[in-house]
């Protein structure tokens, strides 16, 4: 089972949530937006399903995808617990990398 983290990794996949977001969708209408096959698109929305990013209604013969809002907080919770204060240690570290390369070496700021 693959979670939530790695399901959104995946571009297409984000794109779906992006689309998504504006609203329902059948598999048709999100596949429309790819290059890729209606199959491949219904792949992807099972593995969003499976990790409880979307859900779907069926509406007749015709599934309507949505968002699913309480695995897009939780999605939210697991990228909070991720960037910690290390991570922010480290982006500040790089910065400051970056600006001494750009200044070189033993010059001063202004």
């Amino acid at each position: 089972m693959t979670d939530a983290l790695a399901a959104v990794a995946e571009p297409n996949r984000r794109r779906i949530l992006q689309l998504l977001a504006s609203g329902p969708r059948t598999v048709s209408e999100l596949a429309d937006e790819f290059t890729t096959t209606r199959s491949a698109t219904s792949q992807h929305l099972a593995v969003l399903r499976q990790v409880g990013l979307v859900a779907a209604d069926k509406v007749g013969r015709t599934r309507v995808y949505r968002v699913e809002p309480g695995g897009l907080r939780q999605l939210q919770v697991e990228i909070d617990r991720f960037w910690t204060h290390e991570l922010d240690q480290l982006a500040a570290d790089a910065s400051a990398i970056a600006q001494r390369r750009r200044h070189g070496p033993g010059k001063e700021e202004a």
